[in-house]
């Protein structure tokens, strides 16, 4: 696919962008959806019609910086804005299902941060629409973006054509160690009311995805221990940016607002934490492979490690976040003698994403990942096909988070995954 042509994006159909949340992800999003347009050959060409959050001038400095037309404080207005085609959900988990929802009524496409939702039962209900609405036309998909790094696609690549042989064993890690100050304070990503789970859903959502993404099949049953190491944290004293944030320096107690307070039971200016510090658990595919799954945000000196190694009869791959334009792979038909891992530099014009970007040996980043989220969004929309991830892989990794912490509270017995 060659590079766009400024004289074709304006004759394009627009495709507005409505976008609900504007901190970190939110942040992420924009890039992805200000560039693609400029990196890529599309259908339709995008444009950020607005953006939604509930402080006015937060919102509207946030629109300003990444190039949003308008800005709302209420979704519910943003969902109506006729200039809006498509809603881009980036909130807490809380809020995930009642936009999507909403959004799909009301006859617009939607993209959706992981993890789906808080709950099955929320995850149920937003596939259920999104299986609805795509027979009306509209398009649901869950940003899974850790798909969209081109050595992950090319991973995927090779286990289709056989590559690896049958699957025997996949080992996957994403540590992270933000939360090792227990002086950090409670924000939401530690209250379950609004995420649903600690490092199991913000980590292991990913991972889940990957592994099952990388294997092509599902998980059928885990077996799982969970802790969280802090179990009382200070208020937060503003608001948090990305994974940082301020404590209170005086405190508050109880009754504070929504968005701060104590928990019954603990000290004044402080709160208690009510997800997990870190999730281990092992599991099987429905192949009969195993695998074994670790999520932490404990993990002193990571800070956004994540590591998947596949084993299989014929040969393995492995891949590190960390060197995200690498891939190890080993052939095992190959003669032992001169055998072992090889580097793969996935920065050539037939790997995937990559004939629109920079020639050889020029790496990619983090951010592209939300660009070629964007650009298979649009080109699923304009052709009217099925996205990937769509709203019912969200589920399924959704119903394996559920059974996760089932296992862990049953002190680790082996736990089937719903179907």
């Amino acid at each position: 696919m060659g590079q766009p042509h400024q004289g074709d994006e304006a004759e394009k159909p627009p495709l507005g962008v409505g976008m609900v949340g504007y901190a970190f992800m939110g942040a992420a999003h924009s890039q992805g959806w200000r560039t693609v347009g400029h990196v890529f050959d599309l259908p339709r060409r995008p444009v950020l019609a607005a953006v939604c959050g509930r402080d006015g001038q937060a919102v509207r400095a946030m629109a300003d910086r990444h190039g949003w037309a308008a800005a709302e404080t209420d979704w519910r207005a943003l969902i109506a804005r006729d200039d809006v085609d498509l809603v881009d959900i980036c909130t807490p988990g809380d809020s995930h299902a009642q936009i999507a929802v909403a959004a799909l009524a009301a006859g617009k496409h939607v993209l959706c941060e992981k993890p789906l939702a808080n709950t099955v039962e929320e995850a149920v209900a937003m596939a259920t629409a999104a299986e609805e609405a795509f027979a009306r036309g509209q398009l649901a998909m869950v940003g899974f973006n850790y798909r969209r790094v081109p050595a992950t696609s090319l991973a995927r690549r090779m286990v289709a054509e056989g590559r690896l042989g049958t699957l025997r064993h996949v080992r996957v890690t994403y540590l992270q160690d933000w939360l090792v100050d227990p002086q950090f304070p409670l924000t939401w990503r530690l209250r379950k009311e609004f995420a649903g789970s600690g490092a199991l859903g913000d980590l292991g959502a990913h991972i889940v995805d990957l592994a099952q993404y990388l294997a092509g099949e599902p998980l059928v049953g885990v077996s799982a221990l969970t802790e969280t190491f802090v179990r009382e944290r200070p208020l937060p004293g503003g608001a948090s940016s990305g994974l940082s944030a301020v404590s209170e320096t005086g405190g508050t107690d109880a009754g504070s607002g929504s968005d701060s307070g104590s928990a019954s039971g603990s000290r004044p200016g402080s709160g208690v934490v009510t997800v997990d510090d870190a999730a281990l658990f092992s599991a099987r595919f429905a192949s009969g492979a195993l695998a074994s799954f670790e999520a932490s945000r404990f993990a002193t000196g990571r800070k956004n490690s994540l590591r998947i190694e596949l084993n299989g009869e014929r040969g393995s791959l492995a891949f590190d976040l960390e060197r995200l334009n690498e891939l190890s792979y080993h052939d095992h038909t190959e003669p032992g003698a001169h055998a072992g891992f090889r580097r793969i530099l996935v920065t050539e014009p037939d790997h995937p994403y990559l004939d629109a970007w920079w020639p050889p040996g020029h790496g990619l980043g983090y951010e592209h990942t939300f660009v070629h989220q964007a650009r298979d969004l649009v080109h699923a929309i304009a052709a009217a096909r099925p996205p990937v991830p769509s709203f019912a892989d969200g589920l399924q990794v959704q119903r394996v988070l559920a059974a996760v912490e089932e296992s862990a509270e049953k002190n680790s017995v082996y736990t089937p995954i719903a179907v």
